[in-house]
């Protein structure tokens, strides 16, 4: 057997670049490249290993929370087909990528983390930046990423490498298992050398398979179905993830069961396909949240069931509702007590068709489903044709922007009032057309997951949708984009503080406290005195991108249709009004109200509490 000696870095990469992963008959290198910070833990280690190696693409970020956010919108956006690594140097930089984790995980995205971490030999330490625990000498910060990974690993001697680089791999590229890998490097052994094996470095292929559930558990369903009167779908994340938007789409057309869509589902179905009802859950539209309330079968297509598609559990109310549910994780499969078909969505869906050959839904329930998707037509019009006045208003400004990125365009967006909004509002066309991270609902995610996604689809029109508590949080990365000649459009929507919450706020009796950008005020302590003079135009011009800053919306059109005929970087400045807001539609989302308060608003909101809570249900 032939060796190549190299040091543990060296052989990282060299590993790395030779992963595939193949599906449909269609192979792809798996690992695009690594994005990266350097300091002391990995200069000399992995540094020197991508220096020496070209061949494995490096990009410089400005933040490495940021970094992760890339590399998860980039994952998402190429259906888990490809993905990126990242390292950070020991301490802060490392533990920066924590939160990357956990969004990866929640999301069920492959993310490679690489941080650094302090000497195996332990003889020089404390070293800068090392967390010293009493009660273990095998203790350090990056034990922190434990929980929010799928796989965790530390390398302590250089003979370890490659079984954890395997393991590595096969949880990334698992459809059930796939989240955040982390493999720590302590900064002396990614400097060591060893003499490895050279077949660990030859073309390694990883297949993804298309695995069908049991196949008495599937008749189960076949009859479940047949037997229904108002059967029902919730497409998730897993639809676009197995590349079964087509069978979906001739499934339902074949059967007539209409659909909603999770903020991972959402562009399952085309916005104007005829069983399209629109978004589900406490961010749902009038269409699709009522055909739940009502449904006695919910077909379940990959989704995790959060907290926002099932309305806090009370979406469902009909007393006989079954669940099936269409999931590669068992976990998730499991979730309502649904009969579990475990399997990849493309191929089940295929055998589901197959076997209810021949089935529609009644004409009557069919005549329901028209009349819902025409009654929230006619509101979809309504709330994104708001009279115009002093202030522009979120909802038409979504519209503006919609209309102008058109039907090929992907808009990205992760957090405040804009999810809520988006899902409900955003006509998608095309199957990864609307991309939210909405597991995490991470603030910051926005523009550095907008390079992601136009890293992995430079043929679409990216827009990326940002409040201003998001943009001061992280708004670094527009100097990346400059860096790699990465065009995306931001539209940047200041309503001078946190939009979302201070709506949660109010909802609770709290009067907004403490999500507005104000001065605080001498004679009170509060921050209740002037707006801050935040100058976003200024700041964004600043990292040497173009700016346009708009106060109606003829001058909104004229930036966009600018923005959309360029060829960098364009950042879009919109005021907007915090008070209007796009309503609920037959949904609830449980946030705990304090039981006791000097407050009566306080105490009326947690009369309501209860009252709404009566409706949850454990779903047994």
């Amino acid at each position: 057997m032939k060796h190549e000696r190299l040091t543990v870095a060296q052989a990282t990469i060299q590993f790395l670049k030779n992963q595939y992963v193949k599906r449909d008959g269609k192979e792809h290198t798996f690992i695009k490249g690594v994005w990266g910070i350097f300091g002391h833990g990995n200069v000399a280690g992995l540094s020197q290993a991508l220096h020496q190696y070209p061949e494995m693409p490096y990009y410089l970020t400005r933040n490495e929370q940021s970094m992760t956010h890339t590399a998860i919108a980039y994952a998402k956006a190429k259906f888990r087909m490809e993905a990126f690594a990242c390292t950070a140097s020991v301490g802060p930089g490392s533990t920066n990528m924590v939160t990357g984790a956990a969004t990866a995980t929640i999301n069920r995205l492959p993310l490679l983390l690489l941080p650094s971490d302090t000497f195996a030999r332990r003889n020089v330490g404390p070293v800068l930046q090392q967390l010293e625990y009493p009660l273990s000498q095998d203790v350090s910060v990056n034990d922190t990423f434990k929980p929010v990974s799928r796989f965790w690993d530390r390398i302590n001697r250089p003979d370890q490498l490659p079984w954890s680089l395997l393991e590595a791999m096969r949880i990334l590229t698992s459809p059930a298992e796939t989240g955040a890998v982390t493999v720590c490097f302590p900064q002396d052994v990614q400097t060591e050398a060893y003499d490895y094996p050279t077949s660990l470095f030859e073309k390694r292929v990883w297949t993804i398979p298309r695995n069908l559930p049991d196949v008495s558990l599937l008749q189960e369903a076949v009859q479940l179905i047949k037997q229904a009167k108002n059967p029902f779908i919730i497409a998730g994340g897993g639809v676009l993830y197995s590349e079964a938007t087509q069978e979906l789409d001739q499934f339902v057309t074949a059967t007539g069961i209409p659909v909603g869509e999770t903020h991972a589902g959402k562009s399952s179905l085309p916005f104007d396909h005829p069983q399209n009802l629109g978004s589900i859950g406490a961010t749902g539209v009038l269409a699709a949240n009522e055909a739940a309330t009502d449904a006695d079968l919910v077909i379940l297509i990959g989704t995790r069931l959060s907290d926002f598609t099932t309305s806090s559990k009370t979406q469902f109310q009909n007393p006989d509702v079954r669940f099936i549910h269409i999931n590669v994780c068992s976990m998730d499969a499991h979730k309502l007590s649904s009969l579990p078909l475990q399997g990849d969505a493309k191929v089940t869906i295929n055998a589901l068709q197959k076997a209810l050959e021949g089935y529609r839904i009644s004409d009557e329930y069919q005549s329901v489903i028209a009349e819902l998707r025409t009654k929230w037509m006619a509101e979809l019009d309504r709330v994104t044709s708001l009279p115009l006045s002093d202030k522009l208003q979120q909802p038409n400004v979504l519209k503006a922007v919609n209309n102008a990125a058109g039907k090929s365009s992907v808009v990205v967006c992760a957090a405040g009032s804009l999810p809520g909004d988006l899902h409900k509002l955003w006509k998608a066309y095309e199957p990864g057309g609307y991309h939210l991270e909405y597991g995490y609902s991470c603030m910051g995610y926005e523009i550095a997951g907008g390079l992601g996604v136009k890293m992995a689809r430079p043929d679409k029109e990216v827009v990326v949708m940002v409040g201003d508590g998001s943009y001061l949080m992280l708004s670094s990365e527009l100097s990346t984009a400059v860096q790699e000649g990465i065009k995306i459009t931001v539209v940047l929507l200041n309503n001078h503080g946190y939009g979302s919450i201070g709506s949660l706020s109010q909802s609770v009796g709290s009067e907004g406290f403490g999500t507005n950008y104000r001065y605080r005020e001498s004679g009170n302590g509060q921050l209740t005195g002037e707006t801050l003079p935040t100058d976003f135009v200024m700041n964004a011009r600043s990292y040497g991108v173009d700016v346009h800053s708009v106060e109606s919306y003829d001058e909104l059109e004229q930036a966009l249709q600018t923005a959309m005929k360029a060829d960098t970087t364009q950042v879009i400045v919109v005021p907007v009004d915090k008070v209007q807001k796009v309503p609920g539609y037959s949904s609830w989302w449980d946030v705990p109200i304090s039981e006791v308060s000097l407050h009566n608003d306080v105490n009326e909101k947690r009369k309501q509490y209860e009252e709404a809570r009566k409706k949850q249900r454990n779903y047994f």
